[in-house]
């Protein structure tokens, strides 16, 4: 963002940690100011407004279920009120959690779509009325006055195997809205993927395990955290990409996975 850019406000979902702390740290290094939103995670949020606030003239934390409807369509009017204004939101939270055909449930499918697809698109949907009124309050319809969304996505979905289905269901969903949302919400809202590969280890992998598999791809490396974090700001401050996803994995969609990483 130029300096003599107007300071600008994103929300990013699920920055208490892991990836979404890095994208929120990393637009606070660019001058954006930064909603940290987190559901139990309150120490761990509190660090990265403290980190983010090293960089940045503002950053403050907010708490939200996306599981829960009501939390989620209250999340943006809450940021709205501390900042006076949200140019930007960033999905990054998401739950994870392993399901196959064997063991698939409707409450598994549930609880996937309801975090991981569904508060995104009603996140969407209330910044775009954000963006419409305060435009519609004598705005102007240079993009400056408009607003973006980036889904973070997965690498999976170009490279799908039976592992954790309900996941990859959310995550193909959220795919296919960015599509509906990019026209729906256009000229006032861009919308925007972003799909890692294998970026962070877990619980499901041991540090060497995760080295060796972090290798598997033409360029022999995927996605760190600082390419997932670059490529966010930069969906955010292009203002000519819409209904797209950029994938930031290496090439490993290129190469085929029978399992899922963690089951490798």
């Amino acid at each position: 963002m130029p300096a003599s850019s107007p300071t600008r406000t994103v929300l990013v979902t699920g920055s208490a940690k892991r990836l979404g702390r890095e994208i929120a740290l990393a637009l606070a290094r660019a001058g954006w100011q930064v909603a940290v939103h987190y559901r139990g995670s309150a120490d761990d949020a509190m660090k990265t407004v403290a980190d983010c606030a090293a960089f940045t003239a503002s950053a403050a934390a907010f708490d939200a279920d996306l599981a829960d409807e009501a939390a989620v369509r209250a999340l943006l009017p809450r940021v709205i009120t501390h900042f006076g204004q949200v140019d930007a939101v960033v999905n990054s939270a998401a739950i994870f959690e392993h399901d196959s055909a064997k063991s698939f449930s409707f409450a598994a499918m549930e609880r996937h779509l309801r975090c991981n697809t569904g508060a995104a698109i009603i996140l969407a949907q209330a910044l775009h009325a954000h963006v419409s009124e305060r435009t519609g309050r004598g705005g102007n319809g240079n993009d400056a006055g408009r607003g973006v969304v980036v889904n973070l996505l997965d690498q999976k979905l170009w490279n799908q195997n039976p592992d954790f289905i309900s996941y990859t269901l959310s995550k193909a969903a959220l795919e296919a809205a960015n599509t509906m949302l990019a026209q729906a919400l256009a000229p006032r809202v861009r919308v925007v993927g972003v799909a890692p590969g294998l970026t962070l280890t877990s619980e499901f992998l041991t540090p060497e395990k995760f080295e060796a598999l972090h290798k598997l791809s033409p360029l022999g490396r995927s996605s760190t955290a600082d390419d997932v974090a670059a490529t966010v700001k930069f969906a955010l401050e292009n203002s000519s990409i819409t209904g797209t996803t950029l994938l930031v994995d290496g090439g490993q969609h290129l190469m085929r996975f029978e399992r899922d990483f963690s089951m490798m």
